[in-house]
């Protein structure tokens, strides 16, 4: 008889399998000390999204500012799938916008300093962790199966 240790999925390019984390709160709905309604935090996340701030902003906005700590308790819908619905969504996602802003940057860092060995390992690593999460993206079919993630032409995708 074999006893089997459930492992946790390692990090992509370290060495951590932590567990630790917040957790979100059992409860499923607003608190009950909250008086703002459905419509108001949808008015609020579609002014934020004009000005032009990301999904996670304006989350961390709406819990900071109004007291709102999970938008999806209050509205029933993410702020993502809100913003979908009204067609004011980014083009592309969140987490593969920053990868590539951060690539971005370490090769206008490698321009100036074209011995920092690290920096280039990074970016291979960096680079690599864009081409798995938008292969992820092309199967969900949220990016379109031609897109194609290329150094040289990053930094217009980020602007």
């Amino acid at each position: 008889r074999f006893l089997f240790k459930q492992t946790k999925m390692g990090r992509m390019h370290s060495f951590g399998k932590g567990i630790s984390g917040s957790t979100i709160p059992y409860k499923r709905t607003p608190p009950s000390w909250l008086k703002i309604t459905k419509s108001e935090v949808i008015e609020h996340i579609i002014k934020l999204a004009r000005k032009g701030l990301s999904p996670s902003q304006i989350g961390t906005i709406l819990r900071d500012s109004h007291g709102i700590g999970r938008v999806k308790t209050v509205t029933n819908n993410s702020v993502l799938r809100i913003l979908k619905g009204l067609g004011l969504a980014p083009q592309i996602p969140e987490d593969i916008y920053h990868l590539i802003k951060k690539a971005v940057v370490m090769r206008k860092h490698l321009e100036k300093n074209r011995k920092d060995k690290d920096t280039k390992f990074r970016l291979i690593l960096v680079e690599s962790r864009i081409h798995r999460i938008a292969r992820y993206y092309k199967s969900t079919r949220q990016l379109p199966a031609t897109w194609k993630y290329e150094s040289s032409s990053a930094s217009t995708l980020i602007a």
